[in-house]
């Protein structure tokens, strides 16, 4: 470890395998950890390469739990970095249910709040949707419902260790950029969040060097890990091993714009009721910023061929109820679980 470190601190990129073996070293409970945190801070110093973030997200993967006999269907998730100390609302979380709805399979990764008031996990608890769940759980939901939720620390254990090294940091590392690339079911499309417009691209790069059909990386105002209703949003769109980059705004789209405070959002009981009411087809900002995530996850996923007619199925897919009709479906999974115990 102590090769790389020195390596990394004269500036100087890992190639794929020195970062592999920096990564199962990372992961390795007899890494001494001042050496993880020497590494990571050294790392993020130099500045993370798309290479680097590969080489972490196939090595987090290897030792990843896996969830067991998933109907070979086309998955998409659309989790973000989070990161980006906006507080704003579950936009993802919501736009899944809608994604679903749309007749997208959506594999969703997710976690406790970190800089949010409520992450997705602690949203979906207070709908009665326990995503801490073990993984045993989660193929038998995708088949029934195309939609499931992941709780990352039940898909990645060994984690628990560098999540208390970053906690004593106290600084963004390249972990904070490899959520939405280490989901245990086998995506085929993505639209992920990131909370660095620079780095739009390389992202976008990863998810090629990981396989992806397509994918569609977004940044919003002041660095929102979603597309923002506010300014411009940075994408980059991977479709079959090309990248093109564009930026895009709501207005544009055909949608008002908002400033970031009309998406702030609140308790996980609050988010519980704002997602709730949007579903049930009340209209503001909360719904035409997940009227454009979920647009967007259309587009990611090739169900449409441009965004606006993305935004108009996701608009038809919580009119007519379907989407409020999904999230009930998931909760009974749920409670009919709770009863067979």
């Amino acid at each position: 470890m102590k090769a790389f470190i020195e390596k990394v601190e004269q500036r100087e990129h890992l190639t794929n395998q020195e970062m592999t073996i920096a990564a199962h070293k990372m992961l390795d409970e007899q890494t001494p950890e001042q050496e993880i945190m020497s590494f990571l801070v050294a790392l993020a110093k130099k500045g993370e390469t798309a290479q680097e973030l590969a080489a972490l997200a196939k090595t987090m993967k290897e030792h990843a739990n896996e969830v067991q006999g998933v109907q070979l269907l086309a998955y998409l998730d659309n989790c973000g970095t989070g990161g980006d100390g906006l507080k704003s609302f579950n936009i993802s979380t919501t736009a899944a249910f809608v994604l679903a709805a749309c007749d997208v399979p959506v594999a969703k990764h997710g976690n406790r709040k970190v800089s949010s008031a409520s992450g997705s996990t602690d949203l979906l608890e207070e709908l009665g949707i326990p995503a801490t769940m073990d993984l045993s759980k989660v193929s038998p939901l995708l088949k029934q419902e195309k939609l499931a939720f992941i709780f990352a620390p039940a898909a990645h254990p060994k984690l628990k260790r560098i999540g208390q090294i970053r906690q004593q940091l106290g600084t963004p590392t390249i972990f904070n950029l490899v959520g939405p690339l280490v989901n245990p079911v086998d995506l085929t499309y993505q639209l992920t969040g990131i909370n660095r417009p620079d780095f739009v691209i390389p992202y976008a790069e990863v998810l090629k060097k990981l396989g992806r059909k397509r994918a569609l990386v977004v940044s919003g105002e002041q660095g929102m890990d979603e597309s923002s209703l506010c300014g411009e949003t940075t994408c980059a769109l991977l479709d079959d091993g090309e990248i093109i980059s564009f930026t895009i705004t709501a207005q544009e789209l055909g949608l008002p714009e908002y400033p970031l405070e009309a998406i702030k959002g609140g308790t996980p009981v609050e988010n519980a009721r704002i997602l709730e009411q949007l579903l049930l087809g009340k209209k503001d900002a909360y719904y035409d910023a997940v009227l454009l995530n979920a647009g967007l996850g259309l587009y990611a996923a090739g169900k449409v061929q441009t965004i606006q007619e993305g935004i108009h199925r996701a608009n038809q897919a919580i009119e007519q109820g379907k989407a409020y009709e999904k999230l009930q479906a998931v909760r009974q999974y749920y409670q009919r679980l709770e009863m067979t115990k």
